[in-house]
């Protein structure tokens, strides 16, 4: 295994990214970082290696982020996304757009397609880790992500 300070250095940002989409607060998704990492240290031992690193870290931020969401009585649900940031060709579609109009589009579309969409655009996480973090295939999340993208387009062009 790694030495500990080489995967917080590897993987924080990862998994502090992923964090941010879903809480759009850079204070909570730091605090929950340092939790994800606390309890990754505890919990080594249980990994086995039949996934990447920062797939299994991606796992342990949702149930830490799950975790909070209950103690603070919120329903866990995707609609609790935030701004998306974009770093891709679609960026400079995206913000001349309204984001209340594209966070109205993305509630509308249906799960897991939501998901797959929160996680590829706002946790830019890859269609292999977005597969292991909902228990799928690669293939399948990107299937999902062409799906929902096309849902999500049809829906926006619906807003018009």
């Amino acid at each position: 295994m790694e030495n500990l300070d080489n995967i917080y250095r590897e993987y924080a940002d990862t998994v502090f990214r992923f964090l941010l989409a879903k809480t759009s607060s850079p204070e909570l998704a730091e605090e929950l970082t340092q939790e994800t990492f606390f309890q990754a240290v505890r919990s080594i031992h249980r990994f086995d290696g039949s996934c990447q690193l920062s797939t299994w870290l991606c796992g342990i931020a949702k149930n830490v982020l799950h975790a909070h969401w209950r103690r603070e009585g919120r329903t866990v649900s995707m609609d609790d996304i935030p701004e998306p940031s974009v770093a891709s060709a679609e960026e400079t579609v995206l913000k001349e757009m309204e984001l209340e109009t594209i966070l109205s589009a993305v509630h509308r579309i249906p799960e897991p397609g939501k998901e797959i969409l929160h996680l590829r655009l706002l946790g830019g996480l890859s269609f292999k880790q977005i597969g292991a973090v909902l228990n799928h295939t690669e293939n399948w999340a990107r299937v999902g992500y062409y799906r929902a993208r096309q849902l999500l387009i049809k829906e926006l062009d619906n807003d018009e």
